[in-house]
């Protein structure tokens, strides 16, 4: 199901932004673009991420960027005094004097300056970052809901649709099969001078072709459908798969009905049906 969730938070002299995008999957994908200081913790992000969104393909995108003027890299104090400590050991030993420029000399040291990627990523800061990824989660989640309410009231609309189009269909029935029967015996009358008719063979073989167009069996099995389909919306908490399958099944029914009709009104109403239901398909796949 599509979402999209966006957070963001202040840490230090940094603004955390993360956001969410989902589109209609039947996995969950999940793809990252993460800021090179959080990048050691893409796999807890992706299974943060695959236990709170169960389906779809997921992007996550986490930056951060500076908002103050604080430098970003910094002096690494514990390196200067280690170097600072062995110089004057060492000139001590040499038994010379510790040189005037000694801060210049040490600032020109390996690894005196860190940089803010080099440092490392404090607990506070990583639980400033997953706070804000589960606020563009809630939001996203907050998304899909809309969206299902949505496409929970359309899908009842149209099955409701669906279910009086059924209705329609009873009054020309009975009207469809008279229709047959007397085109079927003028039709005989036509041959009678110049054939024999078992008029009990012929009653027998007009009741079973007219038992054939009897659509009493796929209007029975389309309104279980129907109601099967308004159980599942309302009672199953992912039924995504289950809704795409009734669907099938109700496609089935439609069109054996359609193919029994005969009648030009029935086949009428009949691609109505077809219409409603391919718009259920279409949505059935952004549901979970």
């Amino acid at each position: 199901m599509t979402g999209y969730g966006k957070a963001s938070k202040i840490y230090g002299n940094k603004k955390i932004t993360v956001e969410v995008k989902s589109l209609n999957s039947k996995q969950v994908d999940v793809n990252t673009r993460l800021n090179p200081f959080y990048r050691e913790k893409d796999i807890e992000l992706r299974n943060l991420l695959t236990q709170r969104l169960s389906h779809g393909k997921i992007d996550l995108i986490v930056t951060a960027e500076e908002i103050a003027s604080e430098p970003s890299t910094h002096i690494n104090v514990n390196i200067l005094c280690n170097y600072q400590k062995q110089l004057a050991e060492a000139t001590k030993e040499l038994n010379i004097e510790m040189p005037n420029n000694i801060l210049e000399l040490m600032l020109r040291m390996p690894e005196v300056f860190q940089s803010d990627t080099s440092r490392q990523l404090s607990t506070e800061e990583w639980e400033v970052v997953i706070a804000t990824v589960n606020e563009a989660i809630d939001q996203l989640q907050s998304f899909r809901l809309q969206e299902g309410q949505s496409l929970d009231k359309m899908f009842r609309e149209k099955i409701a649709n669906i279910a009086n189009l059924l209705q329609q269909v009873e009054p020309y029935e009975g009207e469809r099969i008279e229709k047959i029967r007397i085109r079927l015996e003028e039709n005989l009358k036509t041959l009678e001078d110049r054939i024999v008719v078992d008029r009990n063979r012929l009653e027998q073989e007009m009741i079973f072709y007219l038992e054939k167009l009897d659509v009493n069996e796929e209007k029975v099995r389309l309104r279980n459908h129907i109601n099967y389909f308004l159980e599942t919306l309302s009672n199953e908490a992912e039924p995504g798969k289950k809704l795409g399958f009734i669907a099938q099944e109700m496609g089935r029914e439609i069109n054996t009905l359609g193919s029994k009709s005969n009648h030009s009104e029935m086949q009428i109403i009949v691609v109505k049906m077809k219409d409603q239901l391919e718009q259920i398909k279409e949505q059935v796949l952004n549901v979970l």
